[in-house]
């Protein structure tokens, strides 16, 4: 059974819920698909808070986008699940599950093995996008998109940015987990 979540972890699953909404403001504009700093923070979210704690922030921030607040790139509401990227906030949730579990399995936080974590964590977020991306322009907007074409534009064209904010990520949870453990404001995982 689930150990019931305390007022600590709600407002943390929150701080990472804001924190991801604020990511998805901070963005360079590109064809189609916008680099943001969401993988950064779903990123943190997963390999700070754990497996479950990361996985509830990022459905609290969808969840709050989908009720009509305008906290992903393009607006918010239920209307949202039809945009061509929505695939990728999907992702967000597997993939910060994904990641706060593999960070937990190490016996050591060494940053090129977060990294790895986080970046099996980030394959889930671009498998749901991009698979999202192709069959909603496809299928629901009617217009065609060849599977390469959906794959240079939601993975090629915005992987470069993530791998270059995602290790500062991986350095900061190996550097900083230690210190937050000791001083009681994030729990072994």
């Amino acid at each position: 059974m689930a150990k019931k979540l305390s007022t600590r972890d709600l407002a943390q699953i929150a701080l990472f819920a804001a924190l991801t909404a604020v990511g998805a403001f901070i963005r360079v504009p590109l064809p189609l698909i916008p680099f943001t700093l969401q993988t950064f923070f779903v990123s943190l979210s997963g390999a700070l808070l754990g497996a479950r704690r990361g996985m509830l922030a990022q459905l609290l921030y969808i969840a709050v986008g989908l009720l009509g607040i305008p906290v992903f790139t393009k607006g918010g509401g239920i209307g949202y699940i039809l945009q061509p990227t929505f695939g990728y906030l999907i992702g967000f949730v597997f993939s910060a599950w994904l990641t706060g579990w593999l960070v937990a399995s190490l016996k050591e936080l060494r940053i090129m093995r977060v990294f790895v974590c986080i970046l099996a964590g980030l394959a889930v977020t671009y498998l749901c996008g991009v698979t999202y991306l192709y069959l909603m322009t496809n299928l629901y907007l009617k217009n065609v998109m060849p599977l390469g074409q959906a794959v240079y534009y939601g993975f090629i064209m915005t992987i470069g940015g993530d791998l270059l904010t995602l290790y500062p990520a991986s350095i900061l949870v190996a550097k900083l987990t230690p210190v937050l453990r000791k001083a009681g404001l994030i729990e072994s995982l």
